[in-house]
């Protein structure tokens, strides 16, 4: 007589199938790695997600920004670290004396940037820088002085005071030629600026030096230009408005002083 097949229970046969399939282990990613490189570092690598969802390799090294293969993990297990300076060190003297020449100031990086942060800025400005005194008593020539102008306009009321002082005395004027202006000139704005507007370069400008403004021992007026050379550039700066400045060239100086309603300057 034939054997039956043999009969299980349901929750044996159950027992009897393969086990499911193991689930993937976790991304690894730079905590993982336990590494931050700089720059470009293709050892720096890992395994995991990147930001965009795909698997594979992926780095920890701060140009995977660019590359976008950063692992998932990058920018909370590597945050940017910005670069930290020094305050600036106090600006240094001037060179030579009675000479235009630079002062500089520096500061130096405490800290550097890391993990793509934005680089260190500049470490060293430079100025311009011109000592007016050789020494005590001993003051430069009036070449390197820079002229300080206003509007002819002002002068009327200068005339006025030193008459009703019984000072008037002749004074001079000096002709310019205009070499470079700054862009500020066209910014002026208030009522007492605008007349920095019709400053152009090329153009002839007199400069006139009245008895206030002649100092009690050189006879001059400051930045007149007095010993300059031949085509020797010269600095002016308009009174009211540090912005607007420029260089020139001294002409000639007339003793005889008439300037023209146009053009026409005072220096301080």
């Amino acid at each position: 007589m034939a054997r039956s097949p043999l009969w299980l229970p349901p929750l044996a046969l159950l027992l009897l199938l393969p086990p499911p399939p193991a689930l993937p282990a976790l991304p690894a990613g730079c905590a993982a790695l336990g590494r931050c490189c700089p720059g470009r570092d293709p050892a720096c690598i890992s395994t995991g997600r990147r930001p965009d969802g795909s698997t594979g390799p992926c780095y920890c090294d701060q140009e995977c920004g660019r590359a976008l293969d950063c692992c998932h993990d990058y920018a909370r297990t590597c945050p940017a670290i910005p670069c930290v300076v020094s305050q600036w060190s106090a600006w240094s003297g001037c060179a030579e004396p009675c000479q235009a020449a630079p002062r500089v100031r520096r500061r130096h990086i405490v800290r550097g940037p890391r993990n793509g942060a934005e680089p260190c800025p500049a470490l060293e400005e430079r100025a311009g820088c011109v000592r007016y005194r050789a020494g005590p008593g001993a003051p430069c020539q009036q070449a390197l002085i820079p002229a300080f102008i206003t509007t002819g306009g002002f002068g009327k009321a200068r005339k006025k005071r030193a008459a009703a002082d019984g000072k008037e005395r002749a004074g001079y004027c000096v002709e310019f030629q205009l070499v470079a202006i700054t862009p500020g000139c066209l910014r002026s704005l208030l009522w007492h600026t605008r007349w920095m507007r019709h400053l152009r370069e090329g153009h002839v400008v007199c400069v006139e030096c009245q008895h206030l403004a002649l100092h009690a021992r050189s006879h001059h007026c400051s930045g007149d230009g007095t010993g300059s050379t031949t085509n020797q550039l010269l600095h002016w700066q308009a009174v009211g408005n540090p912005r607007c400045k420029g260089t020139w060239r001294r002409i000639r100086q007339l003793d005889s002083c008439s300037c023209p309603s146009v053009h026409s300057f005072l220096f301080i």
